[in-house]
């Protein structure tokens, strides 16, 4: 751990912008927020009310005040480009929320103007969430051999492409992507914002997707407001030559006449008579721990704990002592495929994505 906290500056103060201000509320020893810049003043004086930092209208003067370790853009995806190259102008380090442009011609114009500058990450967390920390661990430490499929319903787009790129190790190999649109009934009681409190059915469109990179293969499964609906459970199947893992169960083949299984077990403190306090310890596996909460002690989300390792391997790598956490083209390929996948709904043919600009990035 850094002996000075992580500081950075947020261009942003909506919804996402929160869990970076979030963070460095509760873990004042890891992260620090240098200042936020609001569109308007009074959106300023509710950020300066509620979270105890600086507010600024613009970039200039956030980076006036003090140049921090690096600045979060979270802002829409039409800004994002714009706010980014400004920063990279100033030889600032970004972590820009995804994905990082919204076509395919503003990421190759995206990547035209700061691919090269190796300044700039994206606050791609879903990688990061323990469960696929663990799953990855697992799949890296050769339980289910060569992995063939990665099967995803949890989360929608670039978010999941992300996750099955990783979990197939196919880096950026090209796809063909074929998608479809179903429509089915469904109570949706949830949303964002919370209980709706109300439970009519509507219509739910489920898109499903297989993405082929050349022999290995993704199936991309999502249904609207997947993320907040309780009607609707996240899963993944990963398969490999020698084994296959279900969510938190591992069958695998051991010797040529016997196939076991196993468990991923989490251990939560805080629960029952355990006076830990309420957070994630680890995640074992055979009584292997193969994940362990960098943040122990701490109260926060999966969620959480993903942006907080985002932010984390950020200030690493910005102090020249870590890896970068999520590089630009890695996101560009994220929402490419993503793109292609809109694209086949649309069309009801297969899209093919071929190299791009990105693809060769170091």
């Amino acid at each position: 751990m850094s002996e000075q906290p992580g500081r950075y500056g947020i261009v942003g103060s909506g919804w996402r912008s929160e869990f970076f201000l979030r963070l460095a509320e509760v873990m004042p020893s890891r992260f620090a927020v240098s200042g936020v810049v609001t569109r308007t003043a009074e959106r300023g004086q509710a950020v300066e009310g509620r979270w105890g930092v600086p507010a600024y209208r613009s970039v200039d003067s956030l980076l006036a005040a003090g140049r921090p370790d690096f600045v979060v853009v979270s802002v829409p995806w039409e800004v994002a480009p714009v706010v980014t190259a400004e920063l990279v102008a100033e030889g600032i380090p970004v972590l820009t929320e995804t994905p990082p442009a919204p076509s395919v011609e503003g990421l190759r114009e995206l990547w035209s103007a700061v691919g090269g500058s190796g300044l700039v990450q994206v606050a791609e967390q879903n990688p990061f969430l323990p469960s696929h920390a663990a799953q990855l661990a697992v799949i890296r430490g050769g339980a289910l051999g060569e992995v063939g499929s990665v099967q995803l319903s949890s989360t929608h787009l670039y978010h999941a492409v992300s996750v099955i790129r990783m979990l197939l190790g196919v880096g950026m190999a090209p796809a063909t992507v074929e998608a479809r649109e179903f429509v089915a009934p469904l109570v949706d009681p949830m949303t964002r914002e919370g209980w709706t409190g109300v439970g009519s059915v509507r219509s739910a469109v489920t898109t499903l997707a297989t993405l082929d990179f050349g022999g290995r293969v993704g199936l991309y499964d999502f249904t609207d407001n997947q993320w907040h609906n309780p009607l609707r459970s996240s899963r993944i199947v990963v398969r490999g030559s020698h084994g296959e893992l279900v969510d938190d169960r591992l069958v695998r083949l051991v010797d040529a006449v016997t196939a076991v299984e196993s468990r991923l077990v989490r251990r939560q403190s805080g629960l029952g008579g355990n006076l830990e306090g309420f957070a994630l310890d680890h995640l074992s596996l055979d009584g292997s721990v193969v994940y362990r909460n960098p943040f122990p002690g701490v109260r926060l989300s999966d969620e959480e704990i993903a942006i907080g390792s985002l932010l984390a391997g950020m200030t690493a790598w910005c102090r020249g002592a870590g890896e970068p956490p999520y590089p630009l083209d890695s996101a560009c390929q994220d929402h490419l495929i993503a793109l292609a996948i809109s694209s086949s709904v649309l069309s009801g043919a297969a899209v093919e994505t071929g190299s791009e600009v990105w693809s060769s990035a170091v």
